[in-house]
């Protein structure tokens, strides 16, 4: 447990020493997140407890309250407008049980709430356009586990402080269809950096990729629809959750995101129903 608080300590002290966006710095003493893992069915990522010790850890470490929950019923106005920004951890399929919670849950972000979404998060409510819509798009398929190398494009951006400008990572390639414009993109997959030895790599590589050239996107924010959203595609491997950089990383995404959000006002709310036409 020493070393693994060390290593987080570790984590926190690196971003301090880039610390930045000082005038966005969060009270931390004040945020309190949410971190939700339920998955529907499906496959379900092992890495999800490490993540949630992670950030326990981090809340620890930085001063912020963290609650965890697996259960969908917490997806209540009247719960979730005591926190600063919700989590999903490598979520996957549907996570909610009813209308009346994916209502809840939009609804909170149009009141100015916060979203972190790691990992496989894009494969979250594929059956959702507005939760698609918030991720700016749903999973499509992802390349086998292995090293490639993903780029930072905005090294000014909180979330890319303490991050290797050109970062040889072993993880999962994500790629995402049915994609909205909106999002702003701060890290991309360098795809020729992707092992297509395999034809059938090759030939899914290159039907996923679309239209997009040698890069695309990893991590990318959003304020969309009133709330603010963060999301990091990387995160596959469940010592990810013990490595400094990465948990850098997703504390820059906590940071960010705890800094945008003032206030959660559900007077600013609108939709009545879970597929209401977004309000550009």
């Amino acid at each position: 447990m020493k070393k693994y608080t060390a290593v987080l300590v570790l984590a926190a002290a690196l971003f301090g020493v880039t610390g930045l966006h000082a005038q966005n710095a969060p009270n931390w003493k004040k945020v309190r997140v949410l971190v939700y893992t339920k998955n529907g069915k499906g496959y379900v990522h092992d890495n999800i407890p490490f993540a949630v010790k992670a950030i326990q850890q981090l809340g620890t470490v930085q001063g912020f309250k963290v609650d965890t929950s697996s259960r969908p019923e917490v997806m209540t106005e009247s719960n979730l407008k005591q926190y600063t920004l919700l989590i999903f951890p490598s979520t996957n399929n549907d996570v909610f049980d009813t209308d009346a919670q994916r209502l809840a849950f939009r609804r909170y972000i149009e009141a100015g709430g916060g979203f972190v979404g790691l990992h496989s998060v894009t494969g979250t409510e594929r059956n959702w356009r507005w939760f698609k819509m918030m991720l700016g798009g749903t999973f499509s398929w992802h390349a086998k586990f292995q090293p490639f190398t993903v780029r930072v494009i905005d090294t000014r951006h909180p979330s890319m402080k303490g991050v290797p400008a050109v970062w040889e990572k072993g993880d999962e390639c994500y790629f995402a269809k049915e994609m909205y414009p909106g999002p702003r993109v701060l890290m991309v997959h360098d795809l020729r950096t992707i092992d297509t030895t395999s034809i059938q790599q090759k030939e899914m590589l290159q039907k996923n990729r679309g239209n997009y050239g040698d890069f695309y996107p990893t991590a990318w924010e959003y304020a969309f629809d009133g709330g603010h959203t963060w999301v990091t595609t990387l995160g596959h491997d469940k010592k990810d959750y013990s490595d400094p950089v990465y948990l850098n990383h997703i504390l820059g995404g906590i940071r960010f995101i705890a800094g945008q959000v003032k206030t959660i006002d559900f007077m600013k709310a609108y939709a009545q129903h879970r597929d209401d036409e977004v309000r550009f």
